[in-house]
């Protein structure tokens, strides 16, 4: 089948909307499926991939009205499209694409049948934006993408509503997106919904191999340059007495950065050799070195921008202890990520993280409190035996049920009960 897929991310754009459509389109292809891609224009050129073609369109450079205006660009390209090579499956990736019911009911009953997925809304976004406020982590007015979601995330959630009412299915990233969208778009009774979600490359996020020489001497550079590197350490030994923390995600506010840093004076006080590494680019990276200068922990933190992917899987091998706090997300790949590379996760104790990370893999802390957030770290830290099995438990339960193989398989049937005899 011509599946066309509608993203506002694609690589080079590697956000986690484009990370796991560049996949899913990749494993379609792989199974004989043709794929187009409707996205945004960006400088550089999208990696290539074997029976996919990548379409760019242009977009007003605007917080939250770039969505419209790419949404209006994308059913051009797809017209466009369709008309020279007829497309069976339209699947939008919501919400960074924005169409009305009138725009959706002309695409299936013009063009294909639409799949839409759910990745999250805006009024989830919002509520995450004054979450993180009251907690001290940024002033909104700060970023001007957390500016525009606070105060128009109302108006563009009516085309969130448009695409639950007007797509032949959707298909939501957690149950708690689900449920997002129950609760404040009403759907009919009719409303269809699956929930799959996202896997992750476990190919290129895996365990550690001991026996690659240039692997382990990339590991053993990697916990010099951070300062933890006790012999231990550069065996991969979970008594280590220097661990690595990892946290890897933008620098806003609502991803918890600044509880984290909070919780870094009680969690050296137990492990003094601990360090924390930041991997993400954000407006935030002044304010959590200032803090952490302020909290006298300056010295176990390293902030990294950006790196390859080759270098950020590498992290997540040689990291023992991966912390994700943050205020809200559709899903959250960065868990699966590092659960796929043998490293345990400390996550918020609420919807969706949990739907992935339980105690088996990791621990919870109440979001917002770096008290507990330090106490679960702790915890992690002072039971290496349990890391081990913890490693162990998230490894295959990534392999058992959050791969791209399972979505490529899932998103097929789907698209085979939606097309048109």
């Amino acid at each position: 089948m011509h599946i066309a897929m509608v993203s506002g991310e694609y690589p080079p754009r590697w956000g986690g909307i484009g990370s796991v459509v560049f996949h899913l389109a990749g494993h379609l292809a792989a199974r004989g499926h043709r794929v187009s891609i409707i996205t945004r224009t960006h400088k550089e050129r999208a990696p290539p991939q074997q029976g996919v073609s990548v379409i760019e369109v242009p977009w007003l450079k605007a917080p939250m009205a770039f969505t419209r205006s790419y949404g209006k660009h994308a059913l051009l390209a797809l017209k466009h499209l369709h008309g020279r090579e007829p497309v069976d499956v339209i699947h939008i990736h919501l919400p960074l694409a924005s169409f009305t019911r009138k725009e959706f009911r002309f695409m299936e009953e013009n063009i294909a049948p639409v799949c839409s997925s759910l990745h999250g809304s805006w009024l989830g976004e919002k509520q995450g934006v004054i979450r993180a406020a009251k907690a001290n982590e940024s002033a909104t007015w700060r970023n001007p993408n957390d500016l525009a979601i606070r105060l128009t995330a109302k108006y563009y959630s009516k085309y969130e509503r448009a695409g639950i009412l007007e797509s032949s299915v959707c298909v939501s990233n957690s149950e708690s997106t689900l449920s997002e969208f129950e609760d404040w778009y009403n759907p009919p009774n009719d409303f269809r919904c699956e929930v799959v979600l996202w896997g992750c490359d476990h190919k290129v996020f895996r365990p550690p191999n001991q026996d690659d020489e240039e692997e382990q001497l990339s590991h053993e550079k990697l916990r010099k340059n951070y300062d933890c590197d006790d012999e231990l350490a550069l065996s991969y030994r979970p008594e280590t007495k220097t661990p690595m923390i990892l946290a890897v995600g933008r620098l806003v506010a609502r991803k918890g950065y600044m509880t984290l840093i909070r919780a870094l004076p009680k969690i050296l006080e137990s492990h003094p050799g601990a360090r924390l590494v930041v991997v993400g680019r954000g407006h935030m990276k002044k304010r959590l070195l200032k803090n952490a200068r302020k909290l006298g922990v300056e010295h176990a933190l390293f902030i990294r921008s950006s790196m390859s992917f080759d270098d950020l899987a590498q992290h997540f091998r040689s990291a023992d202890l991966v912390v994700y706090p943050s205020y809200y997300e559709g899903q959250g790949l960065i868990p699966l990520e590092s659960l796929a590379s043998g490293t345990p996760v400390v996550t918020v104790n609420q919807p969706p993280l949990t739907e992935m990370v339980d105690t088996t893999v990791g621990d919870l802390f109440n979001s917002g409190d770096s008290s507990d957030l330090a106490k679960s770290v702790c915890r992690i830290f002072d039971q290496p035996q349990q890391r081990t099995d913890k490693a162990k438990a998230g490894r295959e339960r990534v392999l058992s049920t959050y791969t791209y193989e399972h979505n490529a398989e899932d998103f097929e049937r789907i698209y085979n009960s939606i097309m048109k005899n």
